[in-house]
């Protein structure tokens, strides 16, 4: 389904107004092949650590979009190419992470949209530490399991309940 997050907002301004509808921060560079993609979030809370990431990928996406709070760190990637096809593979609509991506030329040719602030080599580390299916902050903004995210090249949008 085709969609404008620009158009969402013109659309909803009393939602944007009234806390019901939020504008992610300017601040994700977008890789995959979807350029545009929404979804139902799924929430992580991780720190430099993918091995929730991963497991979550592992599992049917049913058009969801993984929602990661790597509490914006610069030191390490959360989701690489590896993930990228993984998301693919499970029918996820899309990723969108507080930290870093790796491998971009990988997660170019995956059929899936990613958001992610930075790119960086490193892998992360992997104890298995972190929390899902919570209320989690991405660049300022609350992001709760079940909220609607939208994602195209004007931005991405956090609604709490369906816009189109």
């Amino acid at each position: 389904m085709k969609f404008s997050t620009c158009d969402i907002c013109d659309a909803n301004e009393d939602k944007l107004g009234n806390g019901q509808l939020h504008v992610l921060p300017p601040v994700f560079l977008a890789f995959g092949k979807q350029t545009s993609f929404f979804g139902q979030a799924r929430t992580l809370k991780v720190f430099e650590d993918n091995v929730l990431v991963r497991a979550a990928l592992e599992t049917p996406g049913n058009g969801q979009v993984l929602v990661v709070d790597g509490g914006g760190s610069l030191r390490c990637a959360l989701v690489g190419g590896n993930l990228g096809k993984l998301a693919e593979k499970n029918g996820w609509a899309g990723i969108v992470v507080n930290g870093c991506a790796r491998d971009v030329s990988e997660l170019n040719a995956c059929d899936v949209g990613i958001r992610a602030l930075a790119l960086h080599p490193q892998r992360s580390i992997r104890k298995g530490l972190g929390e899902q299916g919570i209320r989690v902050t991405i660049a300022g903004v609350a992001v709760g399991p079940g909220n609607w995210i939208y994602a195209d090249g004007d931005g991405v949008l956090v609604a709490v309940e369906k816009l189109h």
